[in-house]
């Protein structure tokens, strides 16, 4: 019976831990540290994803990805999916990439949760040492 209880507590614990950092996040510019957009993370097939959703300053409204390559080449930036294939590790989010629309280029990519409200989302080229980390705060 005790066994029972464990496996359930095991595995509630579990899907909560994956479940909580789904939902929709702002996203700050580095240099004005003004709100820049929305980002709805989701999962797929056990894999985190995330698409901008609402791009908040009225400048970047209709905005299209130009310095993409590929397939987001001149797509609108908004509806964008810019996280990518994240995995659960532990308590980290990694293995995946994000786009930067600003400037079209793919990044390595992990994510964790500081707090109920707030993600360290760490952008890099090769080392986890040569990159850049972002706050990211839950909406509510």
């Amino acid at each position: 019976m005790i066994f029972k209880i464990f496996l359930f507590t095991y595995f509630l614990f579990n899907s909560y831990q994956k479940n909580e950092i789904e939902g929709v996040w702002i996203t700050q510019d580095d240099e004005t540290g003004k709100k820049k957009s929305e980002v709805l993370l989701f999962q797929n097939e056990g894999k985190l994803y995330g698409k901008i959703i609402n791009l908040l300053l009225k400048e970047d409204k209709g905005k299209l990805c130009a310095n993409c390559k590929g397939e987001n080449k001149n797509l609108p930036i908004e509806g964008m999916t810019i996280v990518e294939g994240l995995e659960l590790n532990d308590k980290t989010w990694e293995d995946g990439t994000i786009l930067d629309p600003k400037s079209g280029k793919i990044y390595s990519c992990y994510i964790t949760l500081e707090d109920e409200n707030t993600l360290k989302v760490r952008g890099y080229i090769g080392f986890s040492l040569l990159g850049r980390t972002q706050k990211w705060i839950r909406k509510n």
